[in-house]
């Protein structure tokens, strides 16, 4: 069982709460560099008029801003990565799934289904409203881009599947010795980290809910399929295909992407991937891996 693993290490309440603190300096100090091209860019004063949604644009070069967003993600991971070392006295592959051994094909066959139903929801929009998409493609720009998205957004998203996922579902399911309350508490945060997002400024509060969601459907698979592994596949597949195909000037990832929307964001449209994309994602993959036990394995003790 997947959250098991962690009575089988130290799994004291301190140690993630030290190992919580470590993993945000890390993040910190990956910030470091962004602060300071920001502030050569504006200078001091300029600075202070920089918020969380001017701070993507400021640099004026998108795949210059992408990377300096992503670094603290790199250092966020290495810093977990020392924590479930040192202080957990953790194995990555126990962190990661209760097998032998990590299950690539599973994270391709994620990556790959991610990365389909981008395209394939991405191409119906376009068909119902092609008035709110312009060709965006520039052959420079858009190769530093995938070298960027290709070799960093795996990182970000394997850092955010490592913290919600992996430390903290488990560390959780440790104190409180049960399933279901790191699936809610581990969804909720994942939801409210995402809180910053200029997609939720744009659409308002209530779309904080399609990231709890996605969460929750990310951290069920988990539970389910007793790994990260579809997790992983699935997160990372989203955001690097995102961030290569389609870009707004309402989102996080403001890319060199090879579309642009410049329609106006629809919440409705937002919450589809819950009630129907991540519904038949879970039969599919219950029916590929043969899940049961789905009361025990979502809810149950952990003993």
């Amino acid at each position: 069982m997947y959250i098991e693993n962690v009575l089988k290490v130290k799994n004291d309440w301190w140690r993630y709460f030290i190992g919580c603190c470590v993993v945000f300096i890390a993040t910190q100090i990956g910030s470091i560099p962004f602060i300071i091209a920001i502030f050569s860019k504006v200078g001091v004063e300029g600075s202070s008029q920089i918020d969380q949604f001017t701070m993507m644009t400021v640099l004026g070069d998108s795949n210059l801003t992408l990377f300096y967003f992503l670094i603290p993600f790199l250092f966020g991971l290495l810093g977990l990565f020392i924590v479930v070392k040192f202080i957990h006295k953790q194995t990555f592959l126990s962190l990661t799934t209760s097998r032998k051994k990590i299950d690539f094909s599973k994270i391709v066959t994620s990556f790959l289904l991610a990365c389909s139903i981008v395209l394939l929801s991405t191409i119906t929009s376009y068909l119902i409203s092609p008035e709110d998409y312009l060709f965006n493609f520039e052959l420079k720009p858009f190769l530093i881009l995938a070298m960027i998205s290709i070799l960093l957004i795996p990182i970000q998203t394997s850092f955010e599947e490592y913290i919600f996922r992996g430390y903290l579902m488990q560390g959780i399911g440790a104190i409180v010795k049960n399933k279901w309350i790191p699936l809610l508490i581990t969804s909720l945060l994942f939801g409210f980290l995402h809180y910053w997002n200029p997609e939720i400024d744009k659409l308002g509060n209530l779309s904080i809910i399609y990231y709890v969601l996605t969460g929750l459907f990310l951290g069920v698979i988990t539970l389910m399929d007793k790994g990260m592994e579809l997790a992983i596949g699935f997160h990372a597949g989203n955001n690097v295909f995102i961030s290569l195909l389609v870009t707004a000037d309402w989102t996080v990832f403001q890319t060199n992407s090879i579309i642009k929307n410049v329609g106006e964001p629809d919440l409705t449209s937002m919450m589809v991937p819950f009630f129907i994309i991540y519904p038949l994602l879970i039969l599919y993959f219950s029916k590929k891996y043969n899940w049961t036990d789905w009361k025990e394995n979502l809810s149950g003790r952990i003993n």
